[in-house]
C-alpha cells in the first residue's frame, strides 16, 4: 500500500492557513496537511522527523518567511541540513516581493514562490500548484535526489 503524500504549511497567519486549507483541498489532492505555526516548532518537527525513522517526511513544504521566532530561511537551512528530510520540496509562500528575499532562498532549493495575493481566486490557484507539484514526485525518502 502506498502511503499518503505530505503536505507541510508552516504559517503564523491563521486567515492565510484558513486560505491555503481550502485552496488545497478544493485541488483534492491525495494527501494530508499538517500545519505547524512558527518557525520554531518547525524545526523542532523536524528534529522529531529525523529522530523517528517510521515518521513520514513532508513530501512538500509551504513556507512563509517571515515567521515567529525563527524565520523562514532559519527553518529552509535547517531542513535541507535533516539526515532524512532535506530532500522535501519547498514552495516558499509569502507576502513578501522582496527580490532580496527571494535570492536568499532561492540558493537553498525551492521549487518556487508563490507571492501570496490579495485576491482570493488568485490565492486558490495555490492548490492546483500544491497537487501538480506532489503528482510530478515521488514520495520523499532518504537518499533521494531532487
Amino acid at each position: 500500500m502506498q502511503r499518503r503524500r505530505q503536505v507541510l504549511l508552516i504559517e503564523d497567519n491563521a486567515a492565510d492557513v484558513f486560505i491555503i486549507r481550502k485552496a488545497i483541498a478544493a485541488a483534492e489532492p491525495d494527501a494530508d496537511l499538517q500545519v505547524v505555526y512558527d518557525g520554531e516548532a518547525a524545526t523542532q518537527l523536524l528534529d522529531d522527523l529525523d529522530a523517528d525513522e517510521n515518521a513520514a517526511c513532508p513530501d512538500i513544504v509551504l513556507l512563509d518567511l517571515n515567521l515567529p521566532k525563527k524565520n523562514g530561511d532559519d527553518v529552509l537551512k535547517h531542513l535541507r541540513a535533516s539526515k532524512r528530510c532535506a530532500n522535501a520540496l519547498v514552495l516558499i509562500v509569502s507576502s513578501s516581493d522582496v527580490p532580496r528575499d527571494q535570492s536568499a532562498v532561492a540558493s537553498l532549493g525551492i521549487a518556487g514562490y508563490f507571492k501570496k495575493p490579495f485576491e482570493l481566486a488568485e490565492f486558490m490557484e495555490l492548490g492546483p500548484l500544491v497537487k501538480a507539484l506532489l503528482e510530478d514526485r515521488k514520495p520523499a525518502a532518504k537518499g533521494m535526489s531532487s
